[in-house]
């Protein structure tokens, strides 16, 4: 299998979507997609906190990469409001922190290799989205960051501001 550089990580060109682990594949039968999955040399999972029900395709896939976690990058998204919950979700400091550790005790890991903001946040300056990331990544809780769904001048825009303030840069761009 061809790897291509993600920042500083080394991905799959071939990604697993994982949005149905949980509505269509249980625990065992998620497990071995995951061990299928490793086992043809794809080692890059893409999940998100709100696929499946209260996360639990994140879950599923923790338990799939038991003991082989080392051999997965596992690429995770924030930022949508989960169950319709209006207290989840979003760009802002206080829910990046709570839903990255979410998301680490749902995946069974010490890290994210790739953490995305799911879609834009217009109600939160991006310097405050980008300063709680780059504390996620100094604490080693997150390697890289990256966007999904953003249009290509606020990507210019985010790219400045982190450029300027020194804080770390988005390795990957996730759009339809």
């Amino acid at each position: 299998m061809r790897l291509v550089t993600v920042g500083s990580l080394r991905a799959s060109v071939i990604g697993l979507g994982c949005n149905q682990f949980g509505p269509t594949c249980d625990p065992e039968q998620t497990r071995r997609v995951v061990r299928t999955a490793l086992d043809a040399g794809i080692n890059f999972f893409d999940v998100a906190d709100e696929y499946g029900p209260d996360g639990v395709a994140e879950e599923y896939l923790g338990r799939g990469l038991a003991g082989r976690r080392d051999e997965a990058v596992i690429a995770t998204k924030f930022g949508l409001r989960l169950r319709g919950d209006p207290a989840t979700g979003g760009a802002g400091a206080r829910w990046i922190a709570r839903a990255a550790e979410d998301s680490l005790r749902r995946l069974a890991t010490d890290h994210i290799d790739l953490y995305q903001q799911h879609f834009p946040d217009p109600g939160v300056p991006q310097e405050e989205t980008l300063t709680a990331l780059d504390r996620l990544v100094r604490d080693g809780k997150v390697l890289q960051v990256g966007v999904c769904n953003m249009a290509p001048d606020a990507i210019e825009q985010r790219l400045g501001i982190a450029r300027h303030a020194g804080l770390t840069m988005p390795a990957s761009v996730q759009d339809r």
